[in-house]
């Protein structure tokens, strides 16, 4: 129960800090998401370390606040027809990761060029979504927007965890996440519905089955970004990312959900708004 007081502690205190940064907008969540991109970075690289794995590390720091920068809504648009700030930034990124090995190779040349770019993509590259999407359509009905996935995540996994805790017999991912059940993945898909059956009603924004399809979307993505942190930690022969977070261990832990959660309504949205 001490456990379970901490974790709901750091989650609560979580989720307040977070919702009031989304709210202050791009001046505070730039700073935010780029000291997260540390940490997670810092983290990825410490498990990585663990596995006598070598990444370029400060080129790691660099592109990551590049590609957080880069995500911001205000720039211009791309002057080359359909690109993004953020493509050029990780194209740069893999074009100078390769170059330094031909100039400089180590002993593990592909395996640290490898490294080094799922690091970019699973850290700064998702988080930059953060800021897409609390722009999307536009600030005022990008923050609701946002708040769907924070609150359609954090119902997923208190439903999840109580389900699972009550009712879980059959194993979800046995060789990802042995804690994992189907029945836990139901309740947290339940009570992710509600919520956001609930916001969307209120807010009438959407019909009761755009709500249900977009809660199966959430809630698997939710559940994926938590089995794939996971699948890392086995890889790697870790049992959790850091120690940061009291009963959370450490950010990517926290955050795995809401790395694909956040994407995944980004998707979901242009989707729907550009659907005739």
């Amino acid at each position: 129960m001490e456990t379970l007081s901490t974790r709901v502690t750091t989650a609560v205190v979580g989720f307040a800090l977070l919702s009031l940064i989304v709210w202050l907008g791009a001046p505070a969540m730039v700073p935010a998401l780029i000291l997260l991109t540390g940490f997670g970075l810092y983290e990825y690289v410490r498990m990585l370390d663990g596995n006598d794995i070598d990444v370029r590390r400060i080129s790691l720091g660099v592109f990551g606040v590049a590609l957080i920068i880069a995500s911001l809504p205000m720039w211009p648009q791309a002057p080359w027809p359909g690109g993004s700030w953020r493509e050029a930034v990780l194209t740069v990124a893999v074009g100078y990761l390769l170059v330094m090995e031909v100039i400089n190779p180590g002993e593990r040349p592909l395996e640290r060029v490898v490294y080094s770019v799922f690091g970019l993509l699973y850290v700064p590259w998702l988080l930059g979504y953060f800021l897409m999407l609390r722009y999307t359509p536009d600030a005022d009905k990008g923050l609701l927007y946002f708040a769907l996935p924070l609150l359609a995540t954090f119902a997923a996994d208190i439903g999840g965890f109580f389900s699972g805790y009550y009712f879980g017999k059959r194993k979800l991912a046995p060789e990802v996440s042995p804690g994992k059940t189907v029945e836990g993945a139901i309740g947290g898909l339940l009570l992710s519905f509600l919520v956001v059956l609930a916001m969307t009603q209120l807010a009438q924004i959407w019909t009761p089955f755009v709500a249900l399809l977009y809660s199966v979307l959430v809630a698997s993505a939710s559940q994926l970004g938590d089995l794939s942190e996971s699948l890392i930690k086995r890889a790697l022969h870790t049992k959790d990312s850091g120690t940061s977070l009291p009963g959370h261990g450490g950010f990517l832990d926290r955050l795995d959900s809401l790395l694909f959660a956040v994407p995944a309504t980004y998707l979901f949205l242009h989707i729907s708004l550009t659907s005739p």
